[in-house]
């Protein structure tokens, strides 16, 4: 049997290109992201309320995520109707996502956010508490 020198040379070719071509990247778990808070503290009335999206293994902002459910509610302090109004407002810096809002009471108050990672399937969900004083 005879071998095409050909043949011998396509395939030597096609397993350099598939060696040397870069692996794909790790996906990541959506649980692998988390929002922080960067102030635990905030005075009563007109208020920026900003997190920061971290992805939790190398712990680097995460900008252009798509925040699609917001809420801010008294929840902690057992008042979970006691809400008020929260409106984005844009970025200062990537990875930071900020919300305007009047915190219309002292006590701790909970925002419930739900954001959407680009190229992640599923869905950030955090709940995070702080506090509103006189």
């Amino acid at each position: 049997m005879t071998e095409n020198p050909f043949a011998r040379a396509v395939s030597a070719a096609l397993l350099g290109v598939a060696l040397s071509a870069p692996p794909l990247p790790a996906r990541a778990d959506i649980q692998d992201y988390a929002f922080e808070l960067t102030q635990q503290e905030m005075k009563q009335g007109e208020a920026i309320v900003a997190v920061r999206l971290v992805d939790k293994r190398s712990g680097k902002p995460v900008p252009d995520a798509v925040i699609f459910a917001k809420r801010l509610d008294m929840a902690p302090d057992d008042m979970e109707t006691m809400t008020t109004r929260i409106e984005q407002l844009p970025s200062t810096e990537p990875g930071v996502y900020r919300f305007k809002t009047k915190l219309t009471m002292a006590g701790n108050w909970r925002l419930s956010l739900g954001a959407k990672v680009q190229g992640e399937i599923g869905t950030v969900e955090d709940k995070l508490v702080f506090q509103a004083v006189k």
